[in-house]
């Protein structure tokens, strides 16, 4: 189990104003974006992304991942939380060949996912991955678990332990200090789980991962 930074160079620091989110109606906004549907993607800003949208920007982040793992035609990967597959579709542009499948809880995003990679695509739970032992030799998860109770991750982990036969990387939203902390708490609608990263670290090891992993920061 290593910390090995794919993300960084999409999630900088940004110019947030965390404070704005927090507001009188963020309790029904929460309700309403954690539905994962419409307004979460597409929708006001105010609930999620504000429409998200095939820009290019994973093209990087799939080529060091598939640099550093090694990754050749005919390799198998799994997206947990894949959303709108814009990650698998550029590990399909990356390594010609290689076998992409995802997962999402969300129909809405599988539905609106990228076309060249849909029929590879299900709506379905982390914690109960429809997929045989050892099926794949890279297994992801960027910015997934920590969207539910702790019980969950565990099953999650355990899940994508389960499936995965090689390699593993998790992203999961963390902290380092109180600011970080206050901004995270501030910006996030659907989390669940805040942890600082020591803690991360700690539940991984007591839920027996031996993936990679990294974090997103909210400086």
């Amino acid at each position: 189990m290593a910390y090995i930074d794919f993300v960084s160079k999409i999630h900088k620091k940004t110019k947030r104003n965390y404070l704005e989110r927090m507001t009188n109606e963020k309790p029904e906004i929460i309700e309403i974006a954690k539905k994962y549907d419409y307004e979460y993607w597409d929708g006001d800003r105010k609930y999620g992304y504000g429409g998200f949208r095939y820009d290019g920007r994973w093209r990087p982040v799939a080529e060091d991942i598939a640099k550093h793992y090694n990754l050749k035609s005919g390799d198998s990967i799994l997206d947990v939380g894949c959303g709108k597959a814009f990650l698998l579709y550029e590990f399909t542009q990356a390594v010609p060949g290689i076998k992409v499948s995802g997962i999402d809880m969300s129909k809405y995003a599988i539905e609106h996912a990228k076309e060249e990679v849909k029929p590879y695509l299900r709506v379905g739970l982390a914690q109960d991955l429809p997929y045989e032992d050892h099926s794949f030799d890279l297994v992801i998860s960027i910015n997934t678990i920590h969207n539910t109770y702790i019980w969950d991750v565990k099953k999650q982990i355990q899940e994508i332990e389960r499936v995965g036969k090689k390699h593993k990387y998790l992203v999961t939203e963390a902290y380092r200090n109180e600011r970080e902390k206050f901004n995270l708490m501030c910006w996030v609608l659907t989390g669940e789980c805040f942890f600082h990263k020591d803690e991360w670290e700690w539940l991984y090891k007591e839920f027996g991962y031996t993936g990679d992993y990294s974090f997103i920061y909210f400086e």
